[in-house]
Parts: C-alpha cells; structure tokens; sequence
C-alpha cells in the first residue's frame, strides 16, 4: 500500500511515520512519499524518519513533483500551510490590529487562511482525480470544514476531514467517569457530538440505555479532569447541558480570548515561526541530529499549545492525558477501517446526509460538511445517528458560521473582494462591516 503525504516537510510528519509504525499488523503501508514545494524541509524529514524508528518500516521517499507522488498511491493524506507560518502570522496580526481574534483556524484569521488555501486544494483535488483516482484522500489541511468542503467538489465521499479535538474530548470524558477512555471506539458507548469543525459540543453519553452526560456535569472532581471545563468553568457547560469543543471558548469568551492575546509578547503564528526556522535550520546544519531535535521542539510545542488562552482562565497546565494522541492516530484508524478491514467509530468531517435527504445536524444543508460521529469501514464513511436534539442557540451559530464558510469558499475561486467581505461580516467574531471590508481586501490582496 501507498501513502502520499503532501506537505511532506511538514514537522508534524514524523508523528504520522509513528502512528503507521505502531499500527503495522493492522494496516500495510509499503512506501510513503512525501510531497513538498520545499526541499530543504523535504531533506530534513527525510533525516528524521531514516532515524525515527526500527528498520522495517516503510520505505520513504521524498519528491517536490506531484505526478510522481501521487500516481499509484491508495491514500493521500493532504496536510498543506499555503503562505507558511508567515501567512499565519499575518492574519493573526490584521484580526488583531481590528480589535478581533487573532487566531489560526477561527473567525477572521481562519477565513483568511481560507481564501489563501481554497485555489491550493482544488488544484490538489485535480491532481489526485488525474493521477490516483481510487485513492483516499484524508486531509488534516486547515479550517478543515471549508477544506474538506471544497475539494469535495471534485473527490465527493472519497475525501474526508480529521481533527483530533473531538474524539480527545470524547475520551477524557469517559475518562473522567471512570470508564474505558476507548468506549465510544469499541461501541460501548453512544457518542452525541454535533457542530463544524472547532465549534461542536458533546451533549450526550448514552451507555446501556442511560445518559451519563447529565451525572458527569454535575460532578465538579470529575469535570475538574476535562480542559474544556478548566478552560471555560463548570458551572458554563452546566447552563449548555453540554462540554464544548476548546475551541468553542473563542466564540463564547471572546472578549476574553482577545484581550489575552493582545497582551501576549507574540502570536502562537510568530512563536511557531521562530520555533521552526530554528529546528529546520539546526536539523539541516547537523543532520545526524534531527530526530533529537524534532523530539525536543516537540516536546515544547504541545506544551505550549493554548497557554495563553488557558493562563487568561486560569486553567492551569495541560494535564498528561492532553498530550497523547493526535490527528495522526485518528488518521491512521481511518485509513484501517478503509483498507484494513477494521470497523471505528470516530468523528470526522463529512458530508452533512444522513441518507434519503435527510440532515445529520438540522438546520444545515445536507451537502454541507459537518463534524459528526461516524462509522468507518471498507464501506466508506457513514454518520451515527443522534438521540439528542441541537438546541436553537447552536444551531443558529453553526448556520452562520456555515453561512461565512460557503462564502469564502465562493470568494476564494471567483478572487471576489465584496464575496470575501460578506463572508466575513457574516461571522459571529467579525462586529463590523467596515472591518470586515479591510480585512478581506488585506487578505485577497496579500494572497
């Protein structure tokens, strides 16, 4: 079996190399080539691998031509940053410069990226139609639900979105009830989770017959084992009857999310910046290093990841249970349960059917994707059904947030500055038209 992995010099690559590794009697992989614009990145993840692990692994093989990556390969996981950590950083400084959130992936910022990233990935899901037609495409490309979105224009059901957040969510909560944290994996447990990717919550854990979501909120020890409830307080996800994805606090915090990153020295996109360009620059200049180093930049980055927002909460650290796992485990379950035989239940970004025109979450349309559970299998992908219904406040936002993503799609491949500024006047974290029009001739004329 082959892997494709494009944005092959990415520094998250080695994780996925371990997740393949560890999962070798459940999936095949023979070769993996990575796929990359950048050939210094390309050489350094190469080192990386070649002393990651014990020999036996896949072969891996490193090209900066997408025919020659993509031709024969049977799963493409697409993992691109269109304008680097450069591009980031600037649409985490223009939000800011506005008053608004300056973030990656939500509100403004994450539209931003959008109307950069769109005309990569069409172009990408062209090539994959052309040259590995009856591949899998698994994208961790971000904001994944405008990402997965597009390029199922041209891949349909053969694409799907990942992100780790949801399935962290649902096993630190069985985590805390003293349960098995893989329940909702094995089938023990029922899983309601509904939303967009980054804005979805948990509000139901059905086990034999019974709900234990209600008896968890009530449980100030056990909520105290759950960052989400750290982050935004108990007594918030008590008022929801639900634990909302983390990323859920931008929009329900905002102003407090705002003003704690305005305080802070730089962005997380300028922290990442000079964190990378020191390991890639190290890593190139002492190659027989580079996995050590990967290992220690890691190590710092996950340790770091939302520490504003958590220090602005109060908080605390992350605790150990936060750092394990990742979107390149939920990836490599995926693509078992494809290719490999398995059957898992996960939550994925998906197509928004639930069959015969009827919608997994109400409310949105059903060729809009969505972040829904699902069982995957050599069948392909299909959404669980949900035994709780959304209440009206998440649902209003999910349509106007869904409302933003279809425009800036839209906005992305007619290069159309007044679709780009409806689509972010229509986001709930944009408060002003005539910002949102700044911010979208910044963005498409910076593209």
């Amino acid at each position: 079996m082959m892997l494709t992995i494009v944005g092959g010099g990415g520094f998250r690559v080695p994780l996925v190399h371990q997740a393949l590794l560890a999962a070798r009697d459940r999936v095949d992989v023979s070769d993996v080539v990575l796929l990359d614009t950048d050939p210094r990145r390309l050489a350094v993840m190469t080192d990386v691998l070649a002393q990651a692990g014990p020999s036996g692994g896949p072969r891996v093989r490193a090209t900066t031509e997408p025919e020659e990556a993509l031709t024969g390969a049977d799963v493409v996981f697409a993992a691109v940053r269109v304008g680097g950590t450069a591009g980031r950083t600037r649409d985490e400084r223009d939000a800011m410069a506005e008053g608004l959130l300056g973030q990656e992936t939500v509100g403004p910022g994450g539209l931003a990226y959008a109307l950069r990233t769109v005309p990569v990935v069409d172009a990408l899901a062209e090539q994959i139609a052309e040259h590995a037609p009856a591949a899998w495409t698994i994208t961790f490309t971000n904001p994944a639900s405008i990402v997965t979105e597009a390029m199922r224009d041209r891949l349909g059901d053969r694409v799907v979105g990942i992100c780790d957040t949801p399935i962290a969510l649902v096993r630190n909560a069985l985590r805390a009830l003293g349960l098995d944290p893989r329940g909702f994996d094995t089938g023990e447990v029922a899983v309601d989770y509904a939303g967009l990717n980054h804005l979805g919550w948990l509000r139901g854990l059905h086990c034999d017959g019974t709900d234990l979501l209600p008896g968890l909120l009530a449980d100030d020890a056990a909520l105290a084992g759950i960052e989400e409830a750290r982050l935004m307080g108990a007594d918030w996800l008590r008022a929801l009857r639900a634990i909302p994805n983390e990323y859920v606090y931008y929009y329900d915090f905002a102003r407090e999310a705002v003003a704690a990153l305005a305080a802070a020295p730089h962005t997380r996109g300028e922290y990442l910046a000079e964190q990378q360009e020191t390991f890639y620059a190290a890593a190139s200049a002492r190659p027989g290093e580079a996995h050590a180093l990967w290992r220690a930049a890691l190590a710092e980055r996950e340790a770091t990841y939302m520490a504003t927002e958590r220090e602005s909460a109060d908080a605390g650290q992350r605790g150990a249970e936060d750092l394990g796992g990742g979107y390149h485990e939920v990836a490599v379950d995926l693509m078992a349960a494809l290719l490999g035989g398995e059957e898992h239940r996960m939550i994925l970004d998906v197509a928004n059917d639930a069959g015969g025109g009827t919608p997994v979450v109400p409310g949105l349309p059903t060729d809009a994707v969505v972040e829904v559970p699902v069982l995957a299998s050599a069948a392909g992908v299909r959404p669980l059904p949900t035994r709780t219904g959304l209440d009206p406040v998440m649902t209003a936002r999910l349509q106007a947030v869904k409302a933003a993503e279809r425009l800036t799609i839209e906005a992305a491949r007619t290069e159309s500055v007044t679709t780009a500024w409806r689509a972010l006047a229509a986001h709930p974290l944009v408060d002003s038209v005539a910002v949102a029009r700044r911010l979208a001739e910044r963005a498409l004329g910076g593209r």
